[in-house]
């Protein structure tokens, strides 16, 4: 599947089947401590997207194989958006990104100055949070991060 919108912008709930539901979220988002994807997917809507956190190589095969549309792979680098995280590393990213055909999207410490090697290593697409509302110009951050990612030299 194709994670592009018409209006360019997707609604993800993360953890909460029932609030993704009720807030008519074009996905939901499951960590490894979460229900399965595939019991997700008998509760959500047709066409509702599930993606799912993970953090190896077999536990993004495995949510694949039970149905999730995207995959999520890190921390990359080390992030201080979280107080725990495994560190994964763009090897992982790169292993992953050879099992997996859905989407992969990297997560973790990814900010302007290293998305190009996250994208060279095979991510879709990133998931940040203190590269951009850690900035004090958050559009032009946001900006910035996403004229990088469009351009992999």
């Amino acid at each position: 599947k194709d994670l592009c919108t018409e209006k360019g912008v997707l609604f993800i709930v993360n953890d909460h089947l029932d609030v993704a539901l009720a807030a008519g979220a074009d996905g939901l988002h499951l960590g490894q401590d979460d229900m399965p994807p595939a019991e997700a997917r008998r509760i959500l809507p047709v066409g509702m997207l599930i993606g799912c956190s993970t953090h190896s190589t077999a536990e993004a095969v495995r949510s694949q194989a039970e149905g999730a549309d995207y995959v999520a792979i890190g921390s990359i680098y080390p992030t201080t958006s979280k107080e725990k995280f495994k560190l994964v590393g763009l090897e992982t990213l790169q292993r992953v990104r050879s099992k997996v055909s859905v989407p992969l999207i990297a997560i973790g410490g990814i900010n302007h100055t290293n998305v190009q090697d996250v994208m060279k290593a095979g991510a879709d697409g990133v998931a940040v949070i203190s590269a951009v509302l850690g900035a004090n110009d958050v559009e032009k951050a946001t900006r910035r991060l996403v004229a990088k990612m469009k351009r992999i030299e």
